[in-house]
């Protein structure tokens, strides 16, 4: 059973309504389970090889995820008028934020600093690797949004910066 026939199977579960299918052949089994909750119909799939275990979620599930973030970007305004003529710094990646280079280091910029164009802010640590963030304009320090040493997402606000 190759994977696009695995995907129609799933597939067809979703649409039929039915809560588990079991197949077994020689060398593979694959169970598929749909625990039906309100308009959501997720799926869960266990294939089994020799020593091989997958687990796939179903179509319906990435399209109600939207719906899902939906309230989130809503609830996001909450940037009052005041911060808006700031510019905001934001990570490029995911990862452990911190203000210095070390410990024992002094932060690369502080709150009323003026930071140019190419100039060290932070560095963020991914896998392993410590990434050096560059401010991409030049301005005044107002706020930092992160503590050190915290974990930081893919476009979360660091710094904001007055441009002025």
């Amino acid at each position: 059973m190759n994977l696009n026939e695995i995907q129609d199977l799933i597939k067809f579960v979703a649409k039929s309504g039915v809560t588990e299918v079991e197949i077994e052949q020689k060398d593979f089994k694959i169970t598929i389970k749909s625990e039906i909750k309100r308009s959501e119909s997720p799926i869960i799939v266990q294939a089994a090889a020799p020593a091989v275990q997958q687990m796939v979620a179903a179509p319906q599930q990435q399209v109600a995820a939207p719906n899902q973030a939906a309230p989130a970007v809503e609830s996001a305004p909450a940037a009052s008028t005041e911060d808006s003529k700031y510019i905001t710094v934001k990570s490029p990646m995911i990862g452990t934020f911190y203000r210095s280079s070390g410990p024992d280091k002094d932060a690369f910029v502080s709150i009323g600093q003026m930071v140019n164009k190419g100039d060290t802010v932070c560095i963020i640590e991914a896998m392993k690797l410590f990434n050096e963030i560059e401010a991409e304009f030049s301005g005044k320090i107002v706020k930092v949004l992160v503590d050190d040493a915290s974990p930081v997402e893919y476009d979360q606000p660091l710094f904001l910066v007055d441009p002025a």
